[in-house]
Formats: structure tokens, sequence, C-alpha cells
């Protein structure tokens, strides 16, 4: 593949930043994982078109990365360009209703429920406390068991590489349990969501009493990617997992949260291969004792067979 030609073609590049053998660990919420080959910062829909169509034209395999809040990295790293959303991207618009909010894909989460609390917006309180980018939540529709994002999703846009900007209104796709219809080789560039006036006081309300739910029921303060396994139809990963006798259990410095069974924390020096043992225990109790096999929520990035 052609890493040499694309980091000449992208360096210098108007709106992009590219740099070498950056380490993953510095870009994910668990810290941890090896370089990426090329990790490239595209600032504007032009920089990310242009950038995407090199890596392609030198054959260079590329991934979009948010805020790495779900993601686990290879110790190894990945042998490809890893992408990302810069300062088109994280813009709010509200429209003139005061209710229609335009947000770009690479705005961080926590800054968007706190702007729409900021201009009295209420329907975001349930994001409180999620990590990410609204890209990311967007794509894998975050939320709780009982609110989610998608449900005030208005329109997306997305670009595919080769063909230009779609369009999707959110009545048109699909929304389910931390997956969407939206396809999977189109990045999302902005959502359009429908929020509606509220006081203060009860957004603020709202906020709180789901921040001390997710205080009391999530580790804090650790680095983690949230949960490792989907909830199956019937039943909880965190109780099945916990009744497994599995809650502290460690491989180096991966371990079980104490607080939440369904959460693997790093202690402070684990590495993507101790998470994945410790997923590995994990899944082979759990079928053992429920006959469930569990389905990963994490996503894995630079493993050769994931």
């Amino acid at each position: 593949m052609g890493l040499f030609n694309a980091v000449m073609a992208l360096s210098g590049a108007l709106d992009t930043d590219v740099s070498e053998h950056e380490k993953l660990a510095r870009h994910t919420s668990f810290r941890i994982g090896g370089p990426a080959a090329l990790f490239v910062t595209c600032h504007s829909y032009h920089a990310l078109r242009h950038a995407i169509e090199q890596l392609e034209h030198e054959s260079v395999p590329w991934v979009i990365l948010g805020r790495g809040s779900n993601v686990l990295v290879s110790d190894d790293g990945y042998e490809g360009a890893v992408v990302t959303l810069g300062n088109e991207f994280s813009r709010t618009l509200i429209a003139e209703d005061g209710c229609t909010v335009t947000v770009g894909a690479g705005t961080v989460l926590a800054r968007l429920v706190n702007e729409a609390y900021a201009k009295g917006l209420s329907g975001l309180e349930f994001a409180v406390g999620i990590p990410g980018t609204v890209g990311g939540a967007v794509s894998m529709d975050a939320g709780t068991r009982d609110e989610w994002i998608g449900r005030l999703v208005q329109d997306v846009l997305t670009y595919k590489p080769g063909e230009g900007i779609k369009h999707y209104r959110g009545s048109d796709v699909i929304w389910g349990y931390r997956a969407t219809s939206l396809p999977h080789d189109e990045i999302l560039l902005e959502v359009t969501l429908a929020l509606k006036q509220a006081p203060k006081t009860e957004i603020r309300d709202r906020m709180e009493r789901y921040l001390s739910r997710r205080r009391h029921t999530q580790p804090q303060a650790v680095a983690s990617c949230g949960s490792v396994f989907r909830n199956p139809p019937e039943g909880s990963v965190g109780k099945m997992v916990e009744d497994c006798g599995l809650k502290g259990f460690s491989v180096g410095g991966a371990q079980v949260s104490e607080v939440h069974a369904n959460v693997i924390v790093n202690t402070g020096s684990a590495s993507a291969s101790d998470v994945l043992a410790v997923m590995q225990e994990m899944y082979g109790k759990v079928r053992e004792k429920f006959g469930v096999e569990l389905q990963p929520e994490v996503k894995f990035l630079g493993f050769s067979r994931r």
C-alpha cells in the first residue's frame, strides 16, 4: 500500500493535519492501543473528501474515529489511516424555531447536552454522562433502555466515498438497540435533532437524576469503554456476569468492574490482550452457566480477525 505516497499527498493539504505513528491509546477512553500508521484530522468536508480519495487511490485502509469511547485498539496498532473530524464538524446551529438543532458529527456529545441546557432545550437529558461524539452516538443509537438519540433525529447527512453527500430522513432510518440501518460504508457528517423548549430548572433536575443513576451504577474516574457486551433480548449481561462470580476478576491490568460487571476497567497498565482475556472469561462463564452467547458491543480496531 502507498503509505508514503498518501503522506506526501496529504501533508500540507488545506484543512488537514497529518501525523505518522500516532499512539491510539491517546485517542481512546480505554487508554489502550498501539500506533496508527497515519492519523489524519480533516477540518472541512472538502478536506475529508480529498483525504479519503487519496487513501483509497493509494490502497491505504482507513477508519473513522470519534472520541474512541467504545473501541478496543490492538496492542500492535492499526496498519492504516485513522481519520478524525475536526473544526467544521464541531459546529452547532439552532434554527429560527428555536428547537431544531443541526450539529456536526465531530461535536462532543457532552458539549451538545450542555449547550441544549443553556438554551433551555429539552430532549437530551438522558445523554448526560455518555461519552463520545454526536456521530458515534447516532451511529450506534446511544441512550438508555427507555430513551435513545434516534427518536430525536429529523435528518442525517453522510458522505459516501466515490459518490458524495447522502441525505436520510430520521423516519426512514431503522433505530435499534445499539444499531441503526445507516450504511456502514458512509461517513456521518451532521445530524438535525428535534428538541423542545422547557424550563431550565426542569432540564437540570432531569440531568441530575440521570447523572446520579450513572454514578451509582457505572464506574467513575477510571479508563473503560463502557459496556463490553450487548444485553440479550431477555436479561442483563451485568447481572449474568456477576452471578458467575466474575466481579473483580482480572488479567494483567484489565478488571471486571466492581460497580458494573459488564464493564472492564483499565486499572492503569492494561493491554488489549488483557482485555480480550477478560472478555473471553466472561463469555465462557456466561455461556456455561446460562447458555447465552454474548455479542460484543465494543468495536475492535487493528485485530486480524475481527
